[in-house]
């Protein structure tokens, strides 16, 4: 994937929807649990030594699954190499299930169909399409209308 590292720092500045010390395991062999700053920003998940202001890495959750793993963590891997996981210790449970939920949300996917299910329903009570007075054209109603939620 390309990408602007100046922009990709920016946006690690910008407001996290959650951000918490985690132990923190990469995908390579061998590799030890370190503690981390995890800052969710969008659907960006960038990690920080937690002496340091700039991420020594972020993860683009896109494609990607969450999953549970005992106790009281939970692990990412990507569609296209789901060998390759990372691994989270959270505090408690509490946190554990938190995180996973807001990681889950974060996707452009998840907000996309989240926006055609609740477009859909406010077209059903009003019967006008809440997204007409932005000048989205015909065809792009067409096609998110089209797609089920």
């Amino acid at each position: 994937m390309r990408y602007n590292e100046k922009e990709l720092q920016a946006l690690s500045r910008q407001p996290a929807e959650m951000a918490a010390e985690l132990g923190m395991r990469g995908p390579k062999k061998g590799s030890v649990v370190k503690r981390r700053l995890v800052k969710l920003v969008v659907n960006f998940l960038f990690y920080f030594r937690t002496d340091e202001a700039e991420p020594i890495g972020a993860l683009l959750l896109e494609h990607c699954r969450v999953i549970h793993e005992e106790p009281s963590g939970f692990s990412i891997s990507f569609l296209e190499d789901p060998e390759r996981k990372y691994h989270f210790e959270c505090c408690s449970e509490e946190q554990c299930q938190e995180w996973m939920a807001a990681l889950r949300r974060a996707s452009y996917e998840f907000m996309r169909r989240s926006l055609i299910f609740y477009r859909n329903e406010i077209q059903k009570m009003t019967g006008k399409d809440p997204l007409e007075q932005f000048g989205i054209s015909e065809e792009a109603r067409f096609q998110l209308s089209c797609l089920k939620a």
